[in-house]
């Protein structure tokens, strides 16, 4: 990966350069949209008119598979603000990305619950050690979570199995088959499946907050684009309040645009919007909350996500924020 970095520094350079010439259509970039829990905001706005009312004309939603595709959809595509994980906005910086981080939308990490099957002997994190852990793929958030979670319990990292199933789904079913004693189910795939399986640790109960999405753009859409960037953040703002007041017409609402049933659309978002780590929500509003941050980043740096220094003070812009959530916390 080292040797192919400076290439990848050159291609991000030269698409955000090409991007900020561009005629542009007003697409948004979202991280695993319709399909993570981070997305959800952006589906209620949508479906609510709330974007137009704020006067962003969203087009569409680019949804990818993880932060880097994200990225590269963005530096390569006609489009002013994404929101991704901040270890793949830091990387890309470091690289010589010219992006910055204009809002903090993901404050903890409490989408996660950890599972088992209903008649498994593990009760607790105390149960985890040489038991098998699930997480997705190396250097990923649910590898460095299982790892908070066996430091909780007062164990090394090592004195788990920690297998990699590839993805979430997968995940379920490696735990369905006997392939590993405990899955990690984040939102809204635990909604789905939570009859099936028993829960024996939630992020809220163990972890601190994490934060784990965040919107950005670029100096160049920054200034060519200021008006609509500042209504897209808007606009979600409007749409986490609305999900906290109207949980079930926005579970509704995300069903259809996650291909979920309504129950399960409607469980999720009234878990989201209730959950509290150490006082936060899951869903910010766009403040920025560095000390979560700075835990994000300590923890990605832990298993080799994020390299180097990081200075975030001066990768955060908050100029985009609307003037009551502009101080950083």
């Amino acid at each position: 990966m080292r040797a192919h970095r400076p290439a990848l520094c050159s291609a991000l350079l030269l698409a955000a350069s090409l991007w900020g010439g561009a005629s542009q259509a007003d697409e948004i970039a979202v991280g695993n949209y319709a399909v993570s829990a981070n997305g959800m905001p952006y589906a209620v706005a949508m479906a609510k008119g709330f974007f137009k009312e704020e006067g962003a004309d969203v087009t569409g939603i680019i949804s990818s598979g993880g932060g880097g595709t994200s990225l590269r959809n963005m530096l390569t595509g006609t489009v002013a603000f994404g929101e991704v994980n901040p270890g793949a906005v830091i990387s890309a910086i470091q690289q010589g990305a010219d992006l910055k981080i204009i809002s903090d939308d993901v404050l903890t990490v409490g989408e996660f619950i950890w599972a088992v099957k209903p008649d498994s002997p593990i009760k607790s994190i105390k149960d985890f050690k040489g038991k098998k852990l699930g997480y997705t793929n190396p250097k990923s958030t649910s590898l460095a979570l299982a790892a908070m979670l066996m430091e909780k319990a007062g164990y090394k990292a090592e004195d788990a199995e920690m297998v990699k199933t590839g993805g979430f789904g997968e995940g379920v079913a490696a735990l369905d088959v006997g392939l590993i004693d405990v899955a990690a189910i984040p939102e809204p795939l635990w909604s789905n499946f939570k009859t099936k399986y028993r829960p024996v640790a939630t992020a809220a109960q163990y972890l601190p907050p994490l934060d784990n999405v965040v919107g950005v753009t670029t100096s160049a859409q920054a200034a060519s684009k200021a008006p609509f960037i500042r209504a897209v953040i808007r606009a979600r703002r409007r749409a986490v309040l609305f999900m906290k007041q109207n949980p079930d017409e926005a579970g509704d609402i995300v069903a259809k645009v996650y291909n979920v049933e309504s129950p399960v659309g409607r469980s999720a978002v009234r878990y989201l919007t209730t959950v509290m780590t150490d006082g936060l929500p899951y869903w910010g509003e766009g403040e920025i909350h560095m000390e979560g941050l700075r835990r994000m980043v300590a923890l990605q740096t832990s298993i080799g996500a994020i390299t180097g220094t990081v200075d975030l003070d001066k990768m955060v812009d908050t100029e985009f924020l609307p003037d009551d959530l502009k101080a950083i916390k």
